[in-house]
């Protein structure tokens, strides 16, 4: 699994006067909880944007004081204005406590649908698990081989080991829909008949 890390220097001073030295300073306030202790430190704005600007999960080991922590990303705030990152909130993994992760998902196969004409649309890009630290991973991969025209896959057919999955079971992630030139050619059917 995919890990970054992020070099942070712990803060001391806290309220507005100081966070707001510190973004002016390119720096962005951030905090970890979640472990023993809650810690609060501050990185560069650049040291997040390979964690914060990705579709990918990833596991970012903030060193801080001479000390790792692994950590997965729970909260962003931007700017209203500038739309610039102004706190990041991280959580701890502590190896054996669950943890709350949204998990990308991972479409696999080719569809029996889309091979007979149809096309596929995808309506959830995630999903909200809950698990221990070890059982985390970059993608939830779902197999859509088997999805015929006008299928769907819920959030029940997802098998993913280790894992509970918090949404709602009956919603739809994929479907396989009908084009709109594969409706013209069953209606030409219908009327030869």
């Amino acid at each position: 699994m995919k890990s970054i890390t992020i070099e942070g220097q712990l803060r001391t001073e806290f309220g507005k006067k100081a966070t707001r030295q510190i973004r002016s300073q390119e720096q962005v306030p951030g905090v970890i909880y979640g472990g023993a202790q809650e810690i609060n430190f501050s990185a560069s704005e650049k040291a997040f944007k390979p964690l914060v600007y990705t579709p990918d999960f990833q596991i970012a080991e903030v060193q801080v004081d001479g000390k790792t922590y692994r950590c997965i990303l729970k909260d962003l705030q931007f700017d209203k204005v500038s739309d610039e990152l102004i706190h990041v909130d991280l959580l701890e993994l502590v190896e054996d406590r669950a943890v709350i992760a949204t998990l990308p998902l991972k479409f696999t196969g080719s569809a029996a649908g889309v091979k007979a004409g149809g096309k596929l649309i995808t309506k959830m890009k995630a999903l909200k698990v809950k698990t221990l630290p070890k059982n985390l991973k970059e993608s939830i991969e779902v197999d859509i081989t088997e999805l015929e025209l006008n299928g769907n896959i819920r959030v029940e057919d997802v098998k993913a080991d280790g894992m509970e999955i918090l949404n709602s079971p009956r919603i739809p992630i994929a479907s396989i829909v009908m084009t709109r030139q594969l409706k013209q050619e069953e209606a030409a059917a219908e009327k030869k008949k």
